[in-house]
Protein backbone atom coordinates (compact mmCIF):
# COMPACT_ATOMS: atom_id res chain seq x y z
CA UNK A 1 0.00 0.00 0.00
CA UNK A 2 2.87 2.21 1.14
CA UNK A 3 4.49 1.26 -2.36
CA UNK A 4 1.38 2.48 -4.47
CA UNK A 5 1.38 5.63 -2.51
CA UNK A 6 4.65 6.72 -2.91
CA UNK A 7 4.06 6.06 -6.69
CA UNK A 8 1.34 8.05 -6.67
CA UNK A 9 3.33 10.93 -5.23
CA UNK A 10 6.07 10.57 -7.57
CA UNK A 11 3.65 10.69 -10.83
CA UNK A 12 1.99 13.50 -9.57
CA UNK A 13 5.25 15.04 -8.77
CA UNK A 14 6.72 14.85 -12.03
CA UNK A 15 3.05 15.48 -14.12
CA UNK A 16 3.50 18.98 -11.93
CA UNK A 17 6.70 19.56 -13.15
CA UNK A 18 6.14 18.77 -17.09
CA UNK A 19 3.49 21.44 -16.56
CA UNK A 20 5.50 23.98 -14.95
CA UNK A 21 8.21 23.59 -17.70
CA UNK A 22 5.65 23.54 -20.02
CA UNK A 23 4.06 27.17 -19.12
CA UNK A 24 8.27 28.34 -18.56
CA UNK A 25 8.74 27.46 -22.60
CA UNK A 26 5.15 28.88 -23.29
CA UNK A 27 5.88 32.11 -21.85
CA UNK A 28 9.41 31.99 -23.02
CA UNK A 29 8.25 31.62 -26.62
CA UNK A 30 9.96 34.37 -28.99
CA UNK A 31 7.30 36.71 -30.54
CA UNK A 32 6.58 35.48 -33.99
CA UNK A 33 8.25 37.55 -36.69
CA UNK A 34 6.20 39.16 -39.58
CA UNK A 35 6.73 40.80 -43.09
CA UNK A 36 9.99 39.45 -43.05
CA UNK A 37 9.38 40.53 -46.63
CA UNK A 38 10.57 43.86 -45.83
CA UNK A 39 13.56 42.64 -44.33
CA UNK A 40 16.87 44.00 -45.88
CA UNK A 41 18.39 47.19 -47.17
CA UNK A 42 16.25 50.47 -48.00
CA UNK A 43 18.72 52.87 -50.27
CA UNK A 44 18.84 56.28 -51.46
CA UNK A 45 19.35 60.00 -50.89
CA UNK A 46 19.28 61.40 -47.64
CA UNK A 47 18.61 65.26 -48.02
CA UNK A 48 18.72 68.46 -46.00
CA UNK A 49 15.37 69.76 -44.95
CA UNK A 50 16.41 71.88 -42.32
CA UNK A 51 19.70 73.30 -40.93
CA UNK A 52 21.09 76.02 -38.52
CA UNK A 53 21.62 79.04 -41.03
CA UNK A 54 23.50 80.84 -38.34
CA UNK A 55 26.72 78.92 -38.86
CA UNK A 56 28.90 77.72 -42.12
CA UNK A 57 27.83 74.84 -43.33
CA UNK A 58 30.38 72.02 -42.80
CA UNK A 59 27.93 68.59 -42.93
CA UNK A 60 27.02 67.08 -46.20
CA UNK A 61 23.69 68.07 -47.69
CA UNK A 62 23.30 64.87 -49.59
CA UNK A 63 24.56 61.61 -48.24
CA UNK A 64 23.27 58.01 -49.81
CA UNK A 65 21.92 55.91 -46.90
CA UNK A 66 21.17 52.57 -46.40
CA UNK A 67 18.23 51.49 -43.72
CA UNK A 68 18.54 47.74 -42.44
CA UNK A 69 15.40 46.05 -41.22
CA UNK A 70 16.26 43.13 -39.18
CA UNK A 71 13.22 41.67 -37.76
CA UNK A 72 9.35 42.36 -37.14
CA UNK A 73 7.39 41.22 -34.56
CA UNK A 74 4.10 42.65 -33.13
CA UNK A 75 6.14 44.63 -30.22
CA UNK A 76 9.12 45.97 -31.62
CA UNK A 77 11.38 46.57 -34.85
CA UNK A 78 14.76 46.05 -35.11
CA UNK A 79 17.53 47.55 -37.76
CA UNK A 80 20.24 49.86 -38.68
CA UNK A 81 21.42 52.80 -40.25
CA UNK A 82 24.23 53.41 -42.30
CA UNK A 83 25.37 56.64 -43.97
CA UNK A 84 28.66 58.74 -44.35
CA UNK A 85 30.79 56.65 -42.30
CA UNK A 86 28.36 56.11 -38.85
CA UNK A 87 26.61 53.08 -38.24
CA UNK A 88 24.11 52.77 -35.57
CA UNK A 89 21.04 50.28 -34.54
CA UNK A 90 17.84 51.45 -34.85
CA UNK A 91 14.79 50.03 -32.25
CA UNK A 92 11.34 50.78 -32.46
CA UNK A 93 7.68 49.70 -33.69
CA UNK A 94 5.55 49.39 -36.90
CA UNK A 95 1.91 50.40 -37.44
CA UNK A 96 -0.54 49.38 -40.41
CA UNK A 97 -3.31 52.02 -42.02
CA UNK A 98 -4.45 50.37 -44.91
CA UNK A 99 -2.05 49.27 -47.08
CA UNK A 100 1.06 50.75 -45.92
CA UNK A 101 3.10 50.33 -43.05
CA UNK A 102 4.43 53.15 -40.46
CA UNK A 103 7.50 52.79 -39.00
CA UNK A 104 9.14 54.75 -36.11
CA UNK A 105 12.67 53.74 -35.43
CA UNK A 106 15.48 55.68 -32.91
CA UNK A 107 19.05 55.87 -33.10
CA UNK A 108 20.40 55.14 -29.48
CA UNK A 109 21.18 58.85 -28.50
CA UNK A 110 24.67 58.58 -27.21
CA UNK A 111 26.42 59.65 -30.55
CA UNK A 112 26.00 63.51 -32.06
CA UNK A 113 24.85 62.55 -35.11
CA UNK A 114 21.91 60.29 -33.47
CA UNK A 115 18.15 61.18 -34.46
CA UNK A 116 14.36 59.37 -34.76
CA UNK A 117 13.41 58.10 -38.14
CA UNK A 118 9.72 58.09 -38.96
CA UNK A 119 8.53 56.33 -42.62
CA UNK A 120 6.14 54.63 -44.33
CA UNK A 121 6.40 51.80 -46.80
CA UNK A 122 3.73 52.24 -49.51
CA UNK A 123 2.84 49.35 -51.72
CA UNK A 124 6.10 47.29 -50.52
CA UNK A 125 7.93 49.19 -52.81
CA UNK A 126 9.42 52.68 -51.86
CA UNK A 127 10.34 53.88 -48.32
CA UNK A 128 9.98 57.44 -47.34
CA UNK A 129 10.00 59.44 -44.40
CA UNK A 130 11.50 62.09 -42.16
CA UNK A 131 14.46 61.77 -39.71
CA UNK A 132 15.04 64.68 -36.74
CA UNK A 133 18.12 65.05 -35.05
CA UNK A 134 17.59 64.90 -30.88
CA UNK A 135 19.80 67.75 -30.81
CA UNK A 136 17.98 70.74 -31.99
CA UNK A 137 21.33 72.51 -32.61
CA UNK A 138 22.94 70.12 -34.93
CA UNK A 139 24.42 71.93 -38.41
CA UNK A 140 21.64 69.71 -39.91
CA UNK A 141 18.62 69.01 -37.83
CA UNK A 142 15.91 67.56 -40.41
CA UNK A 143 16.39 65.08 -43.14
CA UNK A 144 14.16 63.70 -46.21
CA UNK A 145 14.73 60.67 -47.84
CA UNK A 146 12.84 58.40 -50.43
CA UNK A 147 14.56 54.61 -50.62
CA UNK A 148 14.43 51.52 -52.48
CA UNK A 149 14.73 48.33 -51.68
CA UNK A 150 18.14 46.86 -52.90
CA UNK A 151 20.31 43.58 -52.36
CA UNK A 152 23.93 43.98 -52.06
CA UNK A 153 26.57 41.33 -53.42
CA UNK A 154 30.22 41.80 -53.73
CA UNK A 155 31.00 42.42 -57.59
CA UNK A 156 34.32 42.83 -58.50
CA UNK A 157 33.70 43.81 -61.96
CA UNK A 158 31.49 46.92 -61.74
CA UNK A 159 33.38 50.10 -62.78
CA UNK A 160 32.67 53.75 -62.62
CA UNK A 161 30.65 55.02 -65.35
CA UNK A 162 32.74 57.11 -68.19
CA UNK A 163 30.18 59.37 -68.97
CA UNK A 164 30.17 61.35 -65.30
CA UNK A 165 32.46 63.85 -64.52
CA UNK A 166 34.85 63.36 -61.51
CA UNK A 167 36.30 66.82 -60.10
CA UNK A 168 37.07 67.53 -56.46
CA UNK A 169 34.75 70.33 -55.49
CA UNK A 170 35.25 69.34 -51.72
CA UNK A 171 39.02 70.41 -51.68
CA UNK A 172 39.51 73.08 -53.83
CA UNK A 173 42.24 75.77 -54.24
CA UNK A 174 42.31 79.86 -54.04
CA UNK A 175 44.23 80.93 -57.20
CA UNK A 176 45.46 84.95 -57.82
CA UNK A 177 44.30 85.76 -61.55
CA UNK A 178 45.84 88.40 -63.10
CA UNK A 179 43.14 89.99 -65.88
CA UNK A 180 44.87 92.10 -68.17
CA UNK A 181 41.98 92.98 -70.13
CA UNK A 182 41.95 94.50 -73.81
CA UNK A 183 45.22 95.78 -75.44
CA UNK A 184 43.80 99.27 -74.84
CA UNK A 185 43.90 98.91 -71.40
CA UNK A 186 47.80 98.50 -71.73
CA UNK A 187 48.37 101.54 -74.09
CA UNK A 188 46.64 103.59 -71.67
CA UNK A 189 48.81 102.12 -68.59
CA UNK A 190 45.47 100.99 -66.95
CA UNK A 191 46.45 98.56 -64.01
CA UNK A 192 45.80 94.83 -64.43
CA UNK A 193 42.77 93.51 -62.19
CA UNK A 194 43.65 90.97 -60.07
CA UNK A 195 41.27 88.46 -58.20
CA UNK A 196 41.22 85.81 -56.37
CA UNK A 197 39.36 82.36 -58.59
CA UNK A 198 38.48 78.93 -56.92
CA UNK A 199 40.44 76.03 -58.85
CA UNK A 200 39.58 72.28 -58.37
CA UNK A 201 41.86 69.17 -59.37
CA UNK A 202 39.43 66.32 -61.84
CA UNK A 203 40.38 62.67 -62.54
CA UNK A 204 41.41 61.36 -66.28
CA UNK A 205 39.64 58.92 -67.56
CA UNK A 206 42.20 56.00 -66.52
CA UNK A 207 39.91 55.71 -63.40
CA UNK A 208 37.39 54.27 -65.97
CA UNK A 209 39.23 51.59 -67.98
CA UNK A 210 41.51 50.15 -64.94
CA UNK A 211 39.60 47.63 -62.81
CA UNK A 212 41.85 47.58 -59.38
CA UNK A 213 39.85 44.57 -58.00
CA UNK A 214 40.27 42.26 -61.05
CA UNK A 215 43.65 43.37 -62.60
CA UNK A 216 47.03 43.36 -60.63
CA UNK A 217 48.33 46.76 -61.64
CA UNK A 218 51.74 47.28 -62.51
CA UNK A 219 53.72 50.38 -61.71
CA UNK A 220 53.74 50.70 -65.24
CA UNK A 221 49.99 51.34 -64.88
CA UNK A 222 49.92 53.82 -62.26
CA UNK A 223 53.35 55.91 -62.77
CA UNK A 224 51.83 58.43 -64.97
CA UNK A 225 48.34 59.14 -63.35
CA UNK A 226 47.55 62.25 -61.12
CA UNK A 227 47.14 61.96 -57.40
CA UNK A 228 43.21 61.84 -57.55
CA UNK A 229 42.93 59.09 -60.38
CA UNK A 230 45.06 56.73 -57.19
CA UNK A 231 42.89 57.90 -54.40
CA UNK A 232 39.75 57.05 -56.70
CA UNK A 233 41.00 53.85 -57.72
CA UNK A 234 41.71 52.95 -54.36
CA UNK A 235 38.51 53.52 -52.92
CA UNK A 236 36.28 52.23 -56.04
CA UNK A 237 37.99 48.80 -53.81
CA UNK A 238 36.22 49.44 -50.90
CA UNK A 239 33.35 51.15 -52.53
CA UNK A 240 32.54 47.45 -54.62
CA UNK A 241 32.77 46.01 -50.72
CA UNK A 242 29.91 48.48 -49.40
CA UNK A 243 32.27 50.50 -47.25
CA UNK A 244 30.73 53.63 -45.79
CA UNK A 245 32.74 56.70 -46.88
CA UNK A 246 33.32 59.16 -43.73
CA UNK A 247 34.64 61.78 -45.68
CA UNK A 248 32.78 63.97 -48.27
CA UNK A 249 36.26 63.53 -50.39
CA UNK A 250 35.65 60.50 -50.99
CA UNK A 251 31.70 60.46 -50.60
CA UNK A 252 31.30 62.62 -53.57
CA UNK A 253 32.58 60.21 -55.99
CA UNK A 254 30.44 57.14 -55.17
CA UNK A 255 27.23 58.24 -53.36
CA UNK A 256 25.39 58.87 -56.62
CA UNK A 257 27.03 55.54 -58.56
CA UNK A 258 23.96 53.39 -58.87
CA UNK A 259 25.88 49.97 -57.64
CA UNK A 260 27.25 51.46 -54.87
CA UNK A 261 25.36 50.37 -51.75
CA UNK A 262 26.94 50.88 -48.02
CA UNK A 263 26.84 47.87 -45.99
CA UNK A 264 29.54 47.88 -43.53
CA UNK A 265 32.11 50.61 -41.81
CA UNK A 266 35.02 47.90 -41.83
CA UNK A 267 35.76 46.03 -44.76
CA UNK A 268 39.32 45.36 -44.15
CA UNK A 269 38.34 41.25 -43.90
CA UNK A 270 36.65 41.53 -47.03
CA UNK A 271 39.40 42.40 -49.70
CA UNK A 272 41.03 39.59 -52.15
CA UNK A 273 44.83 39.52 -52.41
CA UNK A 274 44.68 41.24 -55.32
CA UNK A 275 43.75 43.87 -53.99
CA UNK A 276 45.43 44.56 -50.93
CA UNK A 277 48.16 44.56 -53.12
CA UNK A 278 47.22 47.03 -55.54
CA UNK A 279 45.96 48.93 -52.25
CA UNK A 280 49.60 49.13 -51.13
CA UNK A 281 51.21 50.04 -55.03
CA UNK A 282 48.18 52.57 -55.11
CA UNK A 283 49.02 54.45 -51.77
CA UNK A 284 52.60 54.11 -52.70
CA UNK A 285 52.59 56.59 -55.73
CA UNK A 286 49.96 58.57 -54.00
CA UNK A 287 52.81 59.86 -51.98
CA UNK A 288 54.36 61.37 -54.64
CA UNK A 289 51.61 62.19 -57.53
CA UNK A 290 50.36 65.51 -58.08
CA UNK A 291 47.01 66.97 -59.23
CA UNK A 292 46.35 69.65 -62.04
CA UNK A 293 43.92 71.81 -61.11
CA UNK A 294 41.55 74.32 -63.19
CA UNK A 295 38.28 76.26 -63.14
CA UNK A 296 35.21 74.30 -63.66
CA UNK A 297 31.53 74.89 -63.23
CA UNK A 298 29.78 73.20 -60.97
Amino acid sequence: MKKLLYLFLAVSLFSCNSKEKQSQISDNKMPEEIRTDLYGSWVGDFVMVERDTSITLTESPNNKINIIIKKITGEEVIGQSIVAGNKRPLKGYMKKKGNNFYFTLKEPGDDKNDGVFTFEIQNDSILKGTWIAYNPKKQISKREFELVKKHFQYDPNVMLPDDDSYTDYENPKEEEITDYGIEEDSLNNKEPEKYIQSVFRSASESITKLNSSTQKLKESDVKNLKKIDLEILRNTIFARHGLSFKTKKVRQFFDHIEWYIPVSTNVDDKLTSVEKENIVLLKRFEKYAEDNYDSFGR
